[in-house]
């Protein structure tokens, strides 16, 4: 008798795991929510957790406008588009008549890039995701595309595919990839037939704009896509409700990807994943979406210029301040670099990016992963922007007071506060006064002693 019982007792506990997992699995693949193509069923999409913990990226502009490398990355606009004088007189003093712009593709030689070096300046610059352009408005691609036959980094130029390359030495490190992609291309025959015909043919997004998409996808994973180029037409002309359904549902990227805003007239600022806007968007008060500001180290150009001048490179203090306001607003800071032909960093863009890598290796804890807290900005003697991370708050502030003591009037003390600075080891003294302003001692140490050069981080435990 007690052996058929034993049998009898395993028999049904395996049955009852076998009915556990199976319901275990068909509420999975039922939680699974498939999304339609259509702005009400795609907005309602949680944007995947990693893109708001990583708060600081790096933008890449690199392309064929590398190579005149002057006024913008839209010089082929302005010369031939617009027919600017300036860039006319540019191409007259400079080139052979009857020079093309195709012309240029053959000099973007990427020489000296290497992958390896560009990533492990990404990381020591502290970015947690990096962007790169694979194709700009000129149409150019930089990886093998099989619609843009002789006007791609593998067939002319490099003879090298550029996406992946940097794509394979960025994740080596456990930094994110993203893509940028235009979705127009200003002189494509198809792009300017289908403009002629108001937008309501689509000879252009069946033939190039579409299958681009998917074959980055499908080939490189990217964990974001920036689109770009949108807003000559409406997002029923270039397919993107269509496509991001798929994207979000069945591609290999579905679970993980991130994307902006631009797919569409009238779409930034009201569709998509995230906000951008528009280029260097800079709210002042705390939006109630995610949000992205993409920015450049050349205020004048995304492209990299050789007649840049350092009146027009943003400083260290500048960018800094500008990532802090960033975050504490709730946004993620995207800071663009322009390379060479040659695919070399030049070393001023290099240096803005170090310097913001050791800023965030002494006050990365109040910017990684933070949230905005209930006050964002307070204004004094100081500007002082807070973040929070839990029951931590973080008040981040950008010029020192002349007394040595900063005050706050956010902040409530409690029995268990405890006030310190990043970067310094030992508690800060701290008192309030009769209208509980909190008044913090700050450390009375010559400016080379201290951590940073520049806005300076107060963490404060056991605040309400």
């Amino acid at each position: 008798m007690g052996e058929p019982l034993w049998r009898l007792r395993l028999l049904l506990q395996l049955v009852l795991a076998a009915v556990s997992v199976t319901s275990v699995l068909a509420r999975g693949a039922g939680s699974r929510r498939r999304y339609t193509p259509d702005w009400q069923s795609l907005d309602a999409r949680p944007l995947p957790a990693w893109f708001d913990e990583a708060k600081f990226g790096v933008f890449v502009h690199w392309g064929v406008f590398s190579v005149p490398a002057w006024g913008s990355e839209w010089f082929w606009w302005h010369w031939k588009g617009e027919a600017l004088p300036q860039y006319q007189q540019f191409m007259s003093d400079n080139y052979p008549p009857g020079f093309s712009y195709a012309d240029f593709g053959p000099q973007f030689s990427a020489r000296f890039f290497n992958a390896d070096h560009w990533a492990d300046l990404f990381l020591a610059a502290g970015a947690k995701y990096v962007v790169l352009t694979t194709k700009h408005h000129e149409g150019f691609t930089n990886w093998p595309s099989p619609v843009s036959w002789n006007w791609n980094s593998m067939d002319v130029g490099p003879h090298r595919d550029l996406v992946d390359e940097l794509g394979t030495a960025i994740r080596k490190r456990h930094i994110r990839y993203g893509l940028y992609h235009s979705l127009l291309e200003w002189f494509h025959p198809l792009y300017i037939l289908d403009k002629k015909n108001n937008c309501k043919t689509q000879h252009f997004v069946s033939a190039k704009t579409m299958p681009e998409l998917y074959d980055l996808v499908n080939r490189y994973k990217p964990d974001l896509l920036w689109s770009d180029g949108e807003w000559e037409c409406p997002d029923s002309y270039w397919n993107s409700t269509e496509f991001l359904s798929w994207l979000y549902n069945d591609s290999p990227v579905k679970d993980e990807v991130v994307v902006n805003d631009r797919w569409g007239q009238n779409c930034s600022c009201h569709h998509g994943g995230y906000y951008n806007c528009q280029d260097k968007f800079k709210p002042q008060t705390l939006p109630d979406h995610k949000w992205e500001m993409c920015t450049s180290i050349d205020k004048l150009s995304w492209g990299y210029r050789r007649n840049m001048v350092m009146p027009n490179v943003a400083s260290d203090v500048e960018i800094i301040s500008e990532l802090v306001q960033t975050v504490s607003l709730g946004g993620n800071y995207l800071l663009n670099i322009g390379p060479t032909k040659d695919g070399l960093i030049v070393p001023i863009f290099q240096e803005r990016l170090l310097a913001v890598g050791k800023w965030l290796s002494i006050n990365g804890e109040a910017i990684y992963a933070s949230k905005p807290w209930r006050v964002q900005l307070e204004k004094n003697t100081t500007s002082v922007w807070y973040t929070s991370k839990e029951s931590v708050v973080y008040a981040i502030f950008l010029h020192w007071p002349e007394s040595g003591i900063l005050r706050l009037e956010t902040p409530k003390t409690t029995s268990t506060t405890q006030i310190t600075m990043l970067g310094i080891q030992k508690d800060l003294k701290w008192s309030t006064d009769p209208s509980e302003v909190l008044l913090i001692n700050l450390p009375q140490v010559p400016p080379s002693a201290l951590p940073v050069p520049f806005a300076w981080t107060i963490k404060l435990t056991g605040v309400e």
